[in-house]
């Protein structure tokens, strides 16, 4: 791919400062571009880094524009803007329109126009392939499952039966939507088993990276919204309703029959506990556990700072000795007032 500066501003709406004829192969950042290559400066640590890069052009903000030795391409929001930069410098393979010879499709499924449907995929009964849908090798699509148009499901990805995905949904490796929920009855030591008799649906535009889990219904469906983003290592449990455009980082985890509203986000190993409601907004902190509902918008965190080993062992055991504390504390109180 190669696109002119000029070109590459349009596309962006970004204001051009510079040579507009600079032929633009790559994207890179401020320290690894070279010639041919635009960077972008979105956090100021980096601001260091602009006068030694060999970037051909740097997308920065308005206020950044004087420090830039070449061109730049001027915008509010750099960061969008290479991420929308990336999208013209896409270096995967283009799959080739059509079925491979090895793949197994029931009868009575329905694959849309323009399907690329790779090696070793099987497709159950009554599936529904919307137009531009694109089936990586070994992927496996289990019966009444409807996929909107150009949904990209990667290699080996796994949907149980009744699973819905909306438009634009993107799966990666190794992921697998529909499976039974965890729900077991005790009885006498045993563990009965509760079938998951309900579903998952999933809106459009949302993207799930490599070896996720969303778990199926126990009764009614598991939901997740439009716009939302599941990092690798994420595992949604039953009945679990996500809203628009949450997120959620690496080895993040929300417990069954609980719901996060719109625009939250769940940073690494973060946890939410089950059967409760966090409102539209909330950011909950890295390895942070959610016990109780949340009704208002911010950011959550539990645990303790980080400090040096031996400095958190001697608060440990001050942890424990905090009851005994507190007792005292109300004894003197009370000793004071009498």
């Amino acid at each position: 791919m190669q696109i002119s500066l000029t070109e590459l501003a349009d596309h962006l709406g970004a204001e051009l400062l510079g040579d507009g004829d600079i032929t633009i192969t790559g994207v890179a950042t401020l320290k690894d571009a070279t010639s041919g290559e635009i960077a972008f400066l979105a956090n100021e640590s980096y601001r260091k880094q602009l006068s030694d890069s060999q970037a051909s052009a740097v997308i920065v903000r308005p206020d950044d524009a004087e420090s830039v030795a070449g061109s730049a391409l001027v915008c509010d929001n750099p960061y969008l803007a290479f991420a929308r930069t990336t999208h013209l410098f896409d270096n995967r393979s283009p799959a080739e329109v059509g079925v491979h010879p090895t793949a197994v499709i029931a009868d009575s499924a329905v694959v849309g126009a323009d399907c690329r449907i790779a090696a070793n995929v099987v497709i159950g009964e009554h599936v529904e392939l919307g137009e531009g849908c694109e089936i990586g090798p070994g992927t496996v699509i289990g019966d009444h499952c409807v996929l909107g148009t150009q949904c990209h499901l990667n290699a080996n990805v796994t949907l149980y039966h009744d699973v819905t995905l909306g438009e634009r949904v993107r799966i990666h490796s190794g992921t697998v939507i529909g499976a039974d929920g965890f729900g077991f009855a005790p009885d006498q030591g045993r563990w009965v088993k509760i079938m998951q008799l309900g579903g998952v649906r999933i809106g459009n535009d949302v993207e799930i990276g490599a070896n996720s889990c969303v778990d199926r219904g126990a009764l009614g469906d598991t939901i997740i919204g439009d716009n939302v983003i599941l990092d690798n290592h994420v595992q949604i449990a039953h009945n679990v309703e996500l809203g628009d455009g949450t997120a959620a980082a690496a080895q993040a985890g929300v417990a069954g029959s609980t719901r996060l509203g719109k625009h939250c986000t769940l940073a690494g190993n973060a946890g939410v506990a089950g059967h409760l409601e966090l409102c539209d907004g909330v950011f909950v902190a890295p390895k942070t556990v959610i016990s109780k509902s949340i009704t208002q918008a911010g950011g959550y965190a539990t645990g303790t700072a980080q400090m040096p080993i031996n400095e958190w062992r001697k608060s440990a055991t001050r942890f424990r000795q905090l009851d005994s504390m507190a007792r005292r504390i109300k004894d003197l109180e009370k000793q004071l007032k009498d």
